[in-house]
C-alpha cells in the first residue's frame, strides 16, 4: 500500500535524521490539506496528517478574484503548515492548488505571498493534470490489478471523472461543478427545498453531459469516490447504518430526503455530519446525484486515496505511467501539432550547449537547478516551432497561446507558461517578454534558445567548433558570444543574424557581446 499511519514520534525523529521524509500539499477549493511521511521499504508511510477548512473556493467574488479575506485564510493556513515543514528539502516537498486559483484572476497577488510563508513553491494545476493525480492517488491504494476503474472526485469548485486499467488513467476530465460552488448558486442562505435540488441536479448534468459518451458503465467494472464530499456523504450514512464504504443512489434518496425536511444547513441535524460540511453538502449532494444517474451508478465504493497521495506518488517517481510524463506531454503536443521534430531536436541540442557553457563554465560540479532549466529549455526548443501550421508569420505568437492553453500531463501551469514564454520570445522583438527579463534564469534561457535558432537557421547541424557563450563577470548583466574569424566568413548569414541579435538586446537590461564578428 502506498501510505498507513503511525504515530511513532520517536521513530519519526530518526527518518527525518536520515533524510527519507516527504510531504504533500493540497490547496484544494474547501480545505487545504498537509501530509508528511517516510520511506519504508520503498513504501511511503503517513506520519503526519493536517487538514484546515479554507472554504478558499467560496472567496471569489463577482469579478473571480480572491477577497482580501479569502487570501489571509489562505495566508495563515499556510504558514502553520510552513512551519511544519521548517527543514525539508524541496525536493521532499510538492505543494499544488486546484480549481480556486485556476479562476482566480489575482492568483498570482496571493501566491507570492503563499510561496513564501509556505516556504515551497505552489503550483497551479490544470484540470487534467489534477484528475492524473487523483487517479495515482487512488489506484496505489487498491491492488494493483488490470480492473477497469472508475474514479469520481467532486470537490469545491469541480469535479473529476477518471477511467482508468491498474494504475494506468485512460480517460481524464475536469468540469466546473462542485459542492462549493453549487452550494452557493443554487441554495443561497443554506436554504433546501425540493426544488432547488431538482434544479441543481438538471444545472450540473447540463455541464457534464459530454462525459457519458467517454464514461458509460460498459467502459468500467467498479466505480469509486475520492475525497471530501465522498467522504461526508458516507459518514452520514454509515452513522444511519447503512453499509460501510459504499453509496448508493437509495443511500443519496435518502440524505436529500433529510435534508428538505431540515429545510435549512442550519437546522439539519444529521449524525455523522460534520458542522463544517453543514454549509455546502446541498451543493455536493446534488453534483453526486447527478454523477450517479448520468452514468448509471448502481454502487460508488470509497477510495482511501486521493489527490495528496499521487503527489507522493510522483515525489517517489512511481507515476505507473510508461516513460518520463513530461517528455510523454512533449511528444504528444509535438505530434499533435505536426511540429519538425529532428529540427526541435536539433536546437534543442545546441540551446543546451550554450547553456552549459554559459551556467556551467569549465564544467564544475553539476548543479541540480541548472540541470532542470536546461531540461526545460531543451523542451521549450522542441516546441519552438508548434505554432507553424497556423501561421507561418506570427507562429511564435499562437506557439505562445497554445503552451498557455494546453493541457500537458506532468505540468504546472507555471510550468506551461514559462515554456510559452520562451516560445513567444524565441525570435522578434524581445519587448513583448521585457517583463521577465529581471530575471537571471529566463535571460540564460531565452538568449540561449534565440541563438540556438540563429545557429540552425539553415536546418542543418550547425558547425559550433570555437563558439563559446560566456558571461563577462557573475555581476555583469553582459553575456558574450565568441567566434572564430574563420566561422564567420565561412558562414556570413549567420554572422549577419547574430549582428542583428546585439542589436536586439540593446535596449534590454541585459547586452549580448559578440566576439570576432
Amino acid at each position: 500500500m502506498l501510505c498507513s499511519t503511525d504515530s511513532n514520534n520517536a521513530t519519526e525523529h530518526t527518518y527525518m535524521q536520515h533524510g527519507n521524509r516527504l510531504a504533500a500539499v493540497d490547496l484544494g477549493s474547501n480545505s487545504f490539506r498537509l501530509e508528511i511521511g517516510r520511506i519504508e521499504q520503498g513504501e511511503f508511510r503517513r506520519t503526519e496528517y493536517l487538514k484546515e477548512t479554507v472554504r478558499q473556493g467560496g472567496g471569489l467574488d463577482e469579478g473571480r478574484n480572491l477577497t482580501a479575506q479569502a487570501m489571509q485564510a489562505g495566508w495563515d493556513c499556510l504558514a502553520r503548515f510552513g512551519e511544519r515543514l521548517a527543514g525539508f528539502k524541496p525536493s521532499e516537498v510538492r505543494a499544488v492548488a486546484t480549481q480556486t486559483l485556476r479562476e482566480a484572476r489575482n492568483r498570482d497577488e496571493f501566491l507570492i505571498r503563499a510561496n513564501q510563508v509556505l516556504g515551497f513553491p505552489i503550483d497551479v494545476i490544470a484540470g487534467r493534470e489534477e484528475a492524473r493525480l487523483i487517479y495515482q492517488g487512488v489506484a496505489h491504494m487498491l491492488p494493483n490489478t488490470e480492473e477497469r476503474r472508475l474514479v469520481i472526485d467532486i470537490g469545491g469548485r469541480s469535479t473529476e471523472l477518471i477511467l482508468g486499467e491498474g494504475r494506468t488513467p485512460k480517460v481524464m476530465e475536469s468540469f466546473r461543478v462542485g459542492s462549493i460552488a453549487w452550494s452557493k448558486r443554487y441554495f443561497p442562505e443554506g436554504q433546501f427545498t425540493r426544488k432547488s435540488f431538482e434544479i441543481a441536479e438538471v444545472a450540473a448534468t447540463a455541464v457534464m453531459d459530454e462525459a457519458f459518451d467517454a464514461y458509460r458503465p460498459d467502459n468500467w467494472d467498479t466505480a469509486y469516490g475520492s475525497a471530501g464530499t465522498v467522504g461526508a456523504i458516507s459518514d452520514v450514512l454509515i452513522a444511519a447504518g447503512w453499509p460501510n464504504g459504499q453509496i448508493t443512489m437509495e443511500g443519496l434518496d435518502w440524505i436529500l430526503e433529510r435534508l428538505v425536511a431540515a429545510q435549512s444547513a442550519e437546522r439539519l441535524r444529521l449524525p455523522g455530519m460534520r458542522e463544517d460540511r453543514k454549509a455546502i453538502i446541498g451543493g455536493g449532494v446534488s453534483v453526486m446525484r447527478s454523477v450517479f444517474k448520468l452514468l448509471k451508478i448502481e454502487c460508488l465504493e470509497l477510495a482511501a486515496g486521493g489527490l495528496r497521495h499521487g503527489l507522493i506518488c510522483d515525489l517517489l517517481g512511481d507515476t505507473g505511467d510508461a516513460g518520463d510524463l513530461h517528455e510523454n506531454s512533449i511528444n504528444r503536443l509535438a505530434r499533435k501539432f505536426g511540429v519538425d521534430r529532428i529540427h526541435g531536436q536539433r536546437v534543442g541540442s545546441v540551446a543546451s550547449l550554450l547553456f552549459n557553457q554559459l551556467t556551467n563554465p569549465g564544467k564544475r560540479s553539476i548543479d541540480i537547478e541548472n540541470e532542470r532549466l536546461e531540461r526545460k529549455l531543451h523542451w521549450a526548443a522542441e516546441l519552438h516551432e508548434i505554432g507553424s501550421h497556423i501561421s507561418h508569420s506570427d507562429y511564435h505568437k499562437h506557439g505562445a497561446y497554445i503552451l498557455d492553453n494546453a493541457d500537458a500531463m506532468g505540468f504546472s501551469l507555471s510550468e506551461l507558461h514559462r515554456l510559452s514564454l520562451l516560445v513567444l520570445g524565441h525570435r522578434g522583438k524581445l519587448r513583448k517578454v521585457e517583463g521577465v527579463l529581471e530575471d537571471r534564469d529566463m535571460v540564460c534561457q531565452l538568449l540561449c534558445l534565440r541563438l540556438a535558432v540563429i545557429l540552425c537557421h539553415a536546418r542543418r547541424d550547425p558547425d559550433l567548433t570555437g563558439i563559446n557563450l560566456r558571461q563577462t563577470d557573475f555581476q555583469s548583466t553582459v553575456i558574450r558570444l565568441s567566434c572564430r574569424a574563420e566561422w564567420v566568413k565561412a558562414f556570413p548569414q549567420s554572422a549577419h543574424l547574430l549582428r542583428e541579435e546585439v542589436l536586439a538586446w540593446e535596449k534590454m537590461p541585459w547586452k549580448l557581446e559578440v566576439k570576432d564578428l
